[in-house]
């Protein structure tokens, strides 16, 4: 099983998501469900492609965490 961080941003026009352990694996979207949507298609032909290519999958590095902050 593989497993990679997505990382959502808001945008002035709507949101978008990029995985950092996939470079140049990025998706948009008017709405955060558009771009949820759009980014696990990206994945997976992002992956289809270097499956195809007998490129092997990279290892998940990247971890995030939130922190709430009471100022």
């Amino acid at each position: 099983m593989l497993k990679y961080l997505i990382i959502f941003e808001k945008t002035a026009t709507g949101f978008s998501a990029y995985v950092p352990d996939l470079p140049g694996c990025i998706a948009t979207g008017k709405t955060k469900a558009m771009v949820e949507k759009n980014i696990l298609e990206t994945i997976r032909f992002h992956l289809d492609g270097m499956k195809e290519e007998n490129i092997k999958f990279p290892i998940n590095t990247t971890d995030a965490e939130t922190f709430v902050f009471a100022i």
